[in-house]
């Protein structure tokens, strides 16, 4: 298993968009954790607390922006990282963060700036509600991935009925519980894919009945089976 360098939580003035280009990293923020692939970005607006963990063996460019540039999306959200946003990236990097005003610099900061506000949003991020019951139920779940526990059963356990703990799931989290399980899923096998574990292996810790089952459920969620899409 790759060695993994982790910040504490912290915040930065300026807005950060952080950019793995080899590996995948993990952001942890106050309601929610978001695994981060190759070809995509976080986006982390001014002042939000979060904390990164990055594998010893991935490469990483981190971008900040001014929190006053019009435009710039005002939640925490992963975005796909074109070619032209990943080749800008890395050119601005190597430059002086001091740069000249209509400088060629500016102009590509320009240009970088415009397509991260045009890009598209990516889900892969597990919510942590606020709410008591739901919050223990989402560390009881990061904990336990293979729980195959049903509405009903959760339900009960929390002594409402199917209805009144489905309502409570979509007001808090946004969602359905299926589909919030199904993001912790992806983001856990995301994980477990960077580190090279078999599909066997992950299929059974997601606690899915066979390997067809697992690569079902991941080419609905990403177009293509684990293999194929760890390859791209």
């Amino acid at each position: 298993m790759h060695k993994v360098h982790e910040t504490p939580i912290h915040t930065h003035v300026k807005c950060q968009l952080v950019v793995p280009l080899e590996g995948l990293i993990t952001c942890t923020l106050i309601n929610a954790i978001s695994m981060v692939p190759v070809n995509c970005g976080i986006w982390i607006p001014s002042n939000e607390p979060h904390s990164i963990k990055i594998p010893s063996d991935a490469r990483v460019c981190m971008l900040f922006v001014p929190p006053d540039v019009i435009g710039m999306p005002d939640e925490i959200h992963t975005i796909t990282i074109s070619p032209l946003i990943k080749e800008l990236i890395i050119h601005l990097t190597q430059q002086d963060q001091f740069y000249v005003e209509n400088s060629e610099t500016q102009k590509l900061a320009d240009v970088l700036l415009y397509q991260i506000s045009q890009m598209t949003k990516k889900q892969f991020d597990f919510s942590i509600p606020k709410h008591e019951k739901l919050n223990e139920l989402a560390h009881h779940l990061l904990a336990h991935p293979n729980d195959r526990q049903t509405i009903a059963q959760w339900a009960t356990h929390y002594s409402m009925s199917e209805r009144t703990f489905t309502r409570l799931v979509r007001k808090n989290i946004g969602t359905t519980f299926g589909h919030w399980k199904r993001q912790l899923h992806l983001i856990l096998a995301l994980q477990m894919l960077d580190e090279k574990k078999p599909i066997q292996i992950i299929a059974d810790e997601l606690g899915y009945e066979s390997v067809s089952a697992f690569i079902v459920f991941f080419k609905k969620m990403l177009g293509k089976p684990p293999m194929q899409y760890s390859k791209s």
